[in-house]
């Protein structure tokens, strides 16, 4: 698990603040790091919170699907991972595509990080201490 932070799309922000209108925060969540999964997945609540709306709808297979894909909605956000202290850059994502997915209340955290963002990163799993980490 990882904390980050998930806001709109850098060119939601600049369409917001082009129309004078004041760009919503983003907002602190819990993340799961999935090396299964090829994408990022956000829970509803927190694009719901953010007032962004669908860009499209994506056909995505699951262990749990089978052959069958079912159609989820996708958004764009940005993503913001913080280093370890000020001193760290974070890793920033501006223009992310996502796809909502009922996480918070089954499994308790609010973003599933998948390969898409780990293929920017050096990560490192330590099974036997239980013990990760990522550079970027």
């Amino acid at each position: 698990m990882v904390n980050a932070l998930i806001g709109p799309s850098q060119a939601r922000f600049a369409a917001l603040k082009a129309a004078g209108q004041t760009p919503p925060q983003p907002i602190p969540v819990r993340a799961l790091i999935d090396t299964g999964a090829s994408g990022t997945c956000v829970d509803p609540m927190i694009l719901q919170t953010l007032g962004l709306t669908a860009t499209g709808v994506v056909a995505v297979n699951t262990p749990t699907t089978g052959v069958t894909p079912v159609k989820q909605d996708q958004y764009d956000i940005a993503l913001i991972i913080p280093g370890p202290s000020q001193t760290h850059a974070p890793l920033f994502v501006g223009n992310l595509p996502v796809l909502a997915a009922e996480l918070f209340q089954a499994q308790g955290f609010h973003a599933l990080v998948g390969r898409a963002i780990l293929s920017m990163c050096l990560m490192t799993y330590d099974g036997a201490s239980g013990f990760f980490s990522i550079a970027y």
